[in-house]
């Protein structure tokens, strides 16, 4: 079943669970943006191909706010959106450890490995490596973990996980950058809040998925 937050004749936006793929890769398994297009051909009784454009992504552990454009006019619009960075997104993470600073920002420059899809941060200036910037809020701190607001304003691959996991604060859940527990299938990094302008009425659209349920005995 899915949890659609927004849908029109332009665009269509669902709140992904974690462990389900934005779109389809070589593994072949059941992809978000298959289930849409399943959603409006059943919805609609539309005959043939459903036309489902893929704008941005979430990583497959990450929950949250996705965005897919339902006519190649809305998806050019909606991707150059994305790639100005015009596009608000509003992230709430559970890190490990407490955070002394309230708030504050981050800047690094990250390098992704391709082959193995591993990011790190390098030194300024390093060949490939390109910068990635985000703010942060601490909303809760409880034992041995710390409920954040993060606002990136940058979009590199993985940038959150990284620059957190950098500073000694990995993402609950997030093994593959240094977490010490597990979350099965999923990191406690959840896409909260997507603002954008409508494709065709240009007026700010906010759209918003409440936290996974799956995190609520982390603060027990």
């Amino acid at each position: 079943m899915l949890d659609v937050l927004y849908e029109d004749n332009h665009c269509i936006a669902v709140a992904k669970p974690a462990r389900v793929l934005t779109a389809g890769d070589k593994t072949g398994d059941v992809s978000l943006l298959e289930l849409v297009k399943q959603y409006l051909k059943n919805k609609y009784r539309k005959p043939g191909n459903v036309f489902v454009g893929v704008v941005h992504r979430l990583d497959r552990p990450v929950s949250g706010v996705v965005l897919f454009a339902r006519t190649s006019k809305a998806a050019g619009r909606l991707a150059e959106q994305f790639r100005k960075a015009t596009v608000r997104k509003v992230y709430r993470a559970i890190v490990e450890g407490h955070l002394t600073e309230p708030s504050g920002e981050f800047a690094d420059w990250l390098l992704k490995n391709e082959e193995t899809n591993v990011v790190r941060v390098v030194a300024a200036g390093t060949p490939s490596s390109r910068l990635a910037q985000l703010r942060f809020r601490r909303l809760e701190s409880s034992g041995s973990v710390s409920l954040l607001e993060v606002t990136p304003t940058t979009g590199r691959s993985h940038q959150i996980r990284v620059q957190l996991a950098s500073r000694g604060h990995p993402i609950y859940g997030d093994r593959k950058y240094g977490s010490k527990h597990s979350l099965p299938g999923s990191i406690a990094l959840h896409a909260a809040e997507l603002t954008f302008a409508h494709p065709t009425r240009r007026e700010p659209v906010t759209l918003r998925a409440p936290d996974p349920t799956n995190w609520r005995h982390l603060f027990l």
